[in-house]
């Protein structure tokens, strides 16, 4: 059985689940069932059934005959995915270069260096990698398009694994965080924005590879 986690008081079951789902709880082809869910959050079936049904008309669940299961993407759905994400996010970083406080990046330049510390454990530095996403897309001081990048990363968490667990992905990975928040610190806008997009299109491709090699087994 499950174990009963300690429930925030300030989610409720849709976010709930979308935490397990993100921090890899529950991955693309589980089942979830509402009885397990309710007792490892420790909330009732009643608000379980509607987060439920809710993820599921939001298309992070489908349907395997009565189950539902935690959907996945697929190759296309993946490149159309990394597709608006690049460009949302490079439109964050730009915008995180003009409007962003010197505290802000300060804060970003602090992340970068104590990730450093994550490099052997891809899941933590996987965790890590979506703190700072989220820092720039915070810096950018758009409400509007945070909540589309909110969207955006609801749906990456239906990847089984994180491109970071590619070998010596993270360290690269974290150089390239570097640059992104120099540009920022620069207050160049177009170089932010370059970097960002560059550091998730080189992500992408590490991720293609992953997915040639399974294919090919």
């Amino acid at each position: 059985m499950a174990s009963k986690m300690i429930p925030d008081p300030h989610k409720d079951a849709h976010a709930l689940i979308l935490d397990a789902i993100d921090q890899g709880i529950y991955r693309p082809g589980d089942r979830l069932v509402e009885s397990e869910l309710a007792d490892r959050f420790g909330v009732s079936r009643t608000p379980i059934r509607e987060a439920l049904q809710r993820l599921e008309t939001q298309r992070l669940l489908t349907r395997d005959g009565r189950s539902l299961i935690v959907a996945s993407l697929d190759h296309a759905q993946m490149a159309e995915l990394y597709a608006v994400r690049q460009e949302l996010e490079a439109l964050a970083a730009r915008l995180a270069a003009q409007h962003a406080a010197i505290e802000e990046i300060q804060v970003l330049r602090e992340m970068v260096e104590a990730d450093r510390a994550l490099l052997s454990d891809p899941q933590a530095l996987a965790r890590a990698n979506r703190r700072f996403h989220y820092q720039i897309h915070l810096a950018s001081h758009n409400r509007y398009l945070v909540q589309q990048l909110d969207l955006v990363y609801r749906s990456m968490a239906l990847m089984a694994r994180t491109s970071l667990a590619a070998k010596g992905r993270g360290e690269k990975a974290l150089a390239e965080h570097s640059e992104i928040v120099e540009a920022i610190a620069a207050r160049d806008g177009e170089r932010a924005a370059r970097a960002l997009r560059d550091h998730l299109s080189i992500a992408f491709v590490v991720r293609l590879k992953e997915e040639a090699q399974k294919s090919s087994v």
